[in-house]
Formats: structure tokens, sequence, C-alpha cells
């Protein structure tokens, strides 16, 4: 049996995704992941980054907030109420020159498919500090968007970490909630574009922390993270700065490994998406949705949103095949 459409990823891309491929009648297979330890070490366990988190105050339809893990599994049962079927492995292979495409699995399974939806999101680069797992959703975080404005940090300084657009952007953004903004880089100037690098040293509530690394985060079992301990590379002397959060904001890489290559995608390795507006890939019949093909947003409101647009673009790529 030749299926009609695969979803590869189970974040809000995922499931918006299953939930209007279900509802046309496209009997879609949901691959949302293996539950290892290798998952879990790298963050791509079954449900995404969200069910990582602890409340989501920025989805629509929650005034009063939501937890990450409930809004992911609220999703789930969503999509398998309109009937997709849901597979708890991992896409390890993909063909894509072969008509049907074919997928191999961790249970060394394989399946064809009409149409692909890769939607495995995007992994946070974090800086690899034991004591930083220890703190994640505690203080440590890589979206302040996502988590900014949470109690813990209003009216707290915080530390950022990084030197790039990035980093100055969620410098800037937090000083919203924060009482002051370490920017913590390990250069002596920021590798920002020129127009953001400007905006950050001028607003005086972000400090900037040169020639600096993070060593450790610091904390405990009641508050969470407290500080982090600092060195500055070209002294060797440590010191710590007290804060209740630290923004990692080095990066993120594109869960694309599976694919080999066979997928267009930009020099950081995000799909790229040549129709504007549209989930298409550089393969026909194979489209992408989240953050996977997102490098600007990452949010999971736009996740969803480019969920729904890979079906039916799906939806509409088989019509046009007269695939019914």
């Amino acid at each position: 049996m030749t299926e009609k459409i695969v979803i590869v990823g189970s974040g809000p891309a995922g499931w918006a995704c299953a939930i209007y491929a279900a509802r046309a009648n496209m009997a879609p297979v949901v691959y949302e992941g293996a539950i290892s330890e290798e998952n879990r070490l790298k963050g791509t366990l079954p449900l995404g980054q969200l069910n990582l988190t602890t409340e989501v105050e920025n989805f629509p339809g929650f005034p009063d907030g939501i937890l990450g893990p409930e809004l992911m599994m609220n999703m789930r049962r969503q999509a398998e109420r309109f009937g997709a079927r849901i597979v708890t492995e991992d896409v390890l292979e993909v063909d894509l020159k072969q008509r049907p495409f074919v997928l191999r699995d961790s249970s060394a399974n394989t399946v064809q498919t009409h149409t692909l939806v890769i939607a495995t999101g995007a992994s946070a680069n974090y800086l690899g500090l034991p004591s930083e797992g220890v703190y994640k959703n505690r203080g440590v975080s890589a979206c302040a968007v996502c988590d900014g404005a949470l109690p813990r940090f209003r009216n707290h300084p915080v530390i950022v970490v990084g030197g790039g657009d990035s980093a100055c952007e969620e410098a800037n953004y937090l000083t919203k909630f924060a009482s002051k903004v370490y920017l913590v880089h390990r250069r002596d100037t920021l590798r920002a574009s020129r127009i953001m690098a400007e905006r950050t040293l001028k607003n005086d509530r972000i400090e900037p922390v040169w020639n600096t690394v993070v060593e450790e985060v610091l904390g405990d079992e009641v508050n969470g993270m407290t500080g982090a301990r600092v060195k500055n590379l070209k002294t060797g002397e440590s010191h710590v700065i007290q804060a209740t959060g630290m923004f990692v904001a080095i990066g993120h890489t594109p869960n694309v490994k599976f694919l080999n290559g066979q997928i267009e995608t930009d020099d950081k390795g995000f799909v790229k998406l040549p129709k504007p507006f549209q989930t298409y890939t550089s393969v026909e019949g194979v489209f992408a949705a989240g953050d996977v093909a997102d490098p600007i947003y990452k949010q999971a409101i736009t996740a969803a949103g480019m969920g729904c647009k890979a079906a039916l673009d799906a939806e509409r790529y088989l019509a046009e095949k007269g695939i019914h």
C-alpha cells in the first residue's frame, strides 16, 4: 500500500498538518519520533520542543496560558481523532529519487508515500555545559520571545549568550521585562549586522561582557538558576553574574540529517522553499513546514500555520496528479 501523505515530525507544524490532512481524507501517517536516550539528549523526543517547556502564554486561544506538554498532547489527540495514524519511530532514511518515495524507519520497516512533509524542526544550539542541562526551563532558555515575559525574568537581571543578530534581538527584546541584560560574548566586537549592533550598544539596559564565556550555570533546587560563573578569555579571571535567567542565542541546527542532502537547503541547513508563501521544496511532492524551514520566526504559531499550508499544498498536488 502506498500512503497519500507521510508527515515526519511531531511539533506544532506536524500536528497541524496531520489535522488538516486527516480532515481532507488523506489518511496521514505521522512519524512522531522514537522515545530513546539519543533523542532525549538531542532534544528531539516526540512532541517537539514545546513538550520541554512549561508555560506557553502566546499561543492564541489560551488567554490564561497553557503548559507546553498539554498543548502538544491536545494537538496530538486532535490529529488522532480525525484519523491520523501515529508511528513512534524515527525516520532514518528516505529515497526521494523513487516514485513513490520510500522511507525506512528505526524498526527497519519501509513505507511508500506519494507526498512527504518534513516537519522535524530545528534544535537550539546550547553551550554543552552539564549545569546548563540541569537548569533548562528553570532559567536556561533558547527563546526570549517564548519565555522572556515569564515571572521569573521580570524585573530581574538576565544573561544573553552570543554576538550575532539573534543574540542582539534577544537582548533588546528582553529589556522589556528584565531589569538588566548582560550580553556575554567571546569576542570584543559583535558579529551582528551594523544596525543591530548599534541598536544593542546604545541600549542602556544592555551591558556587554566582552571576551567572556560561561563556565557554569549556578542555582539550587528551590530557585532554579540564580547566576552564572563566567571567565574572561584574555585575563583568565572568573566572576559570578547574578541572574535569574540565561538565554543562549548561538543559532539553531535544522533536523535534516535523515534527508542525506536530497533536498536543497541554505548555508545553515534550513530547507529552502522556492515558491513564496507556499511549502514546496526543491523536490516535487516534498513539502516542509515549521522551524526546519524557518530561520527567522521559529514560533509555535508560525509553525502550525505552515503545517496547515503544507497539508493544503500536498492535497492540491495529489489532485493535480490524479491521486485520490
